[in-house]
């Protein structure tokens, strides 16, 4: 019991932590941007833009479609949680709360703003704009898929 409990707790923390980061690096980075701010080199490149749709453009505006989805996904990490909380690794409880956090970030832009602010541009590659919740959302998947992979336990 003692476990599961920890468990549950390290989710909290984890999730907490990387949504807060997720919240207060965009907000840093689109004031210093609407300030003047600008940064460029070959790599990378800060550029503001409000995203009304989901990765790659696809769901332009349709903020209630979104917002489902991404409430229906964050419950169902959790529901994975619960339901394997007796033999899920603290690894794979750190990426689903990575993975729903970077979901969660976005969930609350979509509803507080109505929009999405991405704001890093790759220059090497055509590649959409993108923000750190994105990140936080594919760093998680692509754990995940490494360690289902390599059949580590989930």
């Amino acid at each position: 019991m003692h476990q599961k409990i920890s468990k549950y707790f390290y989710f909290t923390i984890c999730f907490a932590f990387f949504v807060f980061a997720t919240l207060y690096l965009s907000d840093l980075i689109v004031s210093q941007l609407l300030h003047g701010f600008s940064y460029t080199n070959d790599l990378i490149s800060l550029n503001y833009v409000e995203n009304t749709g989901a990765a790659f453009s696809i769901l332009q505006d349709s903020r209630e479609v979104l917002i489902i989805a991404s409430v229906v996904a964050i419950c169902g990490i959790v529901a994975y949680i619960i339901r394997h909380i007796s033999t899920i690794s603290m690894k794979a409880i750190f990426f689903l709360a990575m993975l729903a956090a970077g979901i969660g970030g976005n969930l609350h832009e979509r509803i507080a703003l109505g929009f999405v602010r991405d704001y890093f541009e790759l220059n090497f590659v055509e590649f959409p704009v993108f923000n750190v919740a994105d990140i936080l959302i594919n760093v998680g998947v692509i754990a995940i898929i490494i360690m289902i992979l390599l059949k580590k336990k989930l």
